[in-house]
């Protein structure tokens, strides 16, 4: 996986109705290794032929093939895809930050399409749509039995052209019915100010191409206002991933020099290298190190990292990174653990097949695939609890995804976990929506209490048993600093 002009890595979530979804460039496909089926091929032929002889209405011919690789690609797992030319065109727009659709990430639940995050500012996130929802109908017509891909294309659209959603909420008896104007959405990857004298909040949306040069120019600018920063909250929560030299780049800015930032591996030689924190693996194409106009502070000011269970691929790769080196404490929830690397191979100047090829790996070599990474100190959502964020769908509960080596078997739900979901369910409803950044945001003031040696509310125990609670909610390094006052509220503060 070079990071060449002609091969760039990228992660992220997965396909996104408007979004970055994950993928190498390389415009070579590879040939087969080995002898073809060809007893299956005359199989697929045979079927081809009769479904044209047969059929009851004529199948254009390109439209078979297209969908034959369509279903053979999407059968592997959830981020393998292929992409027709409308499908393709979409994905290089959304990787240089702008698109035309809904501004919604979304996966696939029992044959609909779920919502795991509505994009900042987007028209979804204006409409109120909820991580959670279940889209079943699309200007009426069902969803179910398409595919994500389809669904995907039917969100799609001009602009200023409508769509009419039909939801199903958890809570909620009645389907919601939202008409949502398509726009062009650029996506604001870097946002950050001063949100006290001296702290900065540093909010990564998505990683795109312009994302190190403009963290660069806002933290510069920050400095020049407050040299005296005491410590920067890098808030990596909902960012579904994106470029993987973003990530290397983000990385690098507050790591040593030649660090190691991410591995990968998997079949193919090109698939088995590892990154450093170092220019030729996150400078643009116009060359030289947007890392050298930033003040040499940022390498020791004190960090925190925010995530949650919508914070996945490239933003795992950056957090995974600096938990490794104790650069930074990592604080929310466990993320959603898509540790795959998808390599976008072109078939037609149009059309390509996104491929997963490899795993990748932190510096101390954790993979994240269905897993994650876990935070060094667990914090609710809210001062009330975790809500929804609990309850997300995460990479381990998708059909058909890479296993992680360490996967054990499912553990059964007891009946308190149950009960469990029905209180945050009602909490939920009662809870408005969070607002990054802004005075109400509970996660980023317990951050700012780490940096003032202020006790930290850690997240609710209560329904965990103690073995798992210590495991989850404390790293074994940081366990001799923790003090729980309340069983319900364990307070920590971190050294």
């Amino acid at each position: 996986m070079g990071i060449t002009v002609k091969s760039m890595g990228l992660v992220g979530l997965g396909m996104v109705a408007g979004v970055a979804a994950s993928f190498q460039f390389s415009a070579l496909a590879q040939r087969a290794d080995g002898p073809l089926p060809l007893e299956e091929l005359r199989q697929l032929s045979d079927v081809f032929g009769l479904i044209k002889t047969d059929y009851v209405e004529s199948v254009d011919d390109k439209k078979l093939v297209q969908d034959a690789i369509a279903g053979m690609v999407s059968s592997l797992d959830p981020h393998s895809v292929y992409l027709d030319k409308k499908a393709f065109r979409e994905m290089r727009e959304s990787v240089q930050g702008k698109f035309v659709g809904i501004g919604i990430e979304v996966s696939m639940e029992d044959g609909y399409v779920k919502v795991v995050s509505p994009i900042e500012d987007s028209p979804a996130y204006k409409a109120g749509i909820k991580a959670g929802d279940l889209i079943t109908r699309l200007d009426g017509v069902p969803l179910k039995g398409l595919s994500l891909d389809d669904s995907i294309k039917k969100m799609r659209g001009e602009p200023r052209t409508k769509v009419v959603l039909t939801l199903s909420r958890k809570g909620e008896d009645k389907p919601i019915i939202v008409p949502i104007v398509r726009e062009e959405i650029r996506v604001q990857s870097v946002k950050a100010k001063l949100v006290e004298p001296g702290y900065v909040w540093l909010r990564i949306a998505q990683f795109q191409e312009p994302t190190v040069d403009d963290m660069v120019k806002k933290l510069t600018a920050l400095y020049a206002q407050n040299p005296a920063i005491k410590g920067i909250v890098l808030d990596l929560r909902n960012d579904p991933g994106g470029l993987v030299p973003g990530a290397i780049g983000v990385s690098a800015a507050f790591l040593p020099k030649d660090s190691v930032v991410v591995s990968t591996n998997g079949q193919l030689a090109d698939s088995k290298q590892t990154f450093y924190a170092q220019p030729a693996f996150y400078a643009s194409r116009n060359g030289g190190d947007p890392l050298a106009r930033l003040p040499a502070a940022v390498k020791t000011v004190p960090m925190v990292v925010l995530v949650n269970a919508g914070s996945a691929s490239a933003s795992e790769i950056v957090a995974g990174a600096l938990q490794d080196y104790k650069r930074a404490i990592v604080m929310g929830s466990q993320t959603f653990g898509k540790g795959s690397v998808q390599t976008l191979r072109q078939l037609t100047p149009d059309t390509a097949v996104k491929l997963t090829t490899a795993r990748y790996y932190t510096p101390k070599g954790r993979e994240i695939q269905a897993k994650g990474i876990v935070p060094d100190v667990a914090v609710d959502e809210t001062a009330e609890g975790d809500g929804l964020n609990s309850l997300r769908l995460r990479e381990a509960d998708l059909v058909k995804h890479l296993a992680n080596g360490d996967e054990k078997d499912a553990r059964p739900v007891r009946h308190d976990e149950l009960e469990e979901e029905q209180r945050i369910l009602a909490l939920a409803k009662k809870q408005k929506p969070v607002e990054f950044g802004s005075k109400d945001d509970f996660q980023l003031a317990q951050a700012l209490n780490h940096f003032k040696g202020v006790p930290v509310k850690m997240a609710r125990v209560d329904t965990l048993d103690e073995k798992r609670a210590e495991d989850i909610l404390v790293k074994p390094e940081t366990k001799s600093d923790i003090k729980p006052e309340d069983k319900k509220a364990p307070v920590s503060k971190v050294k």
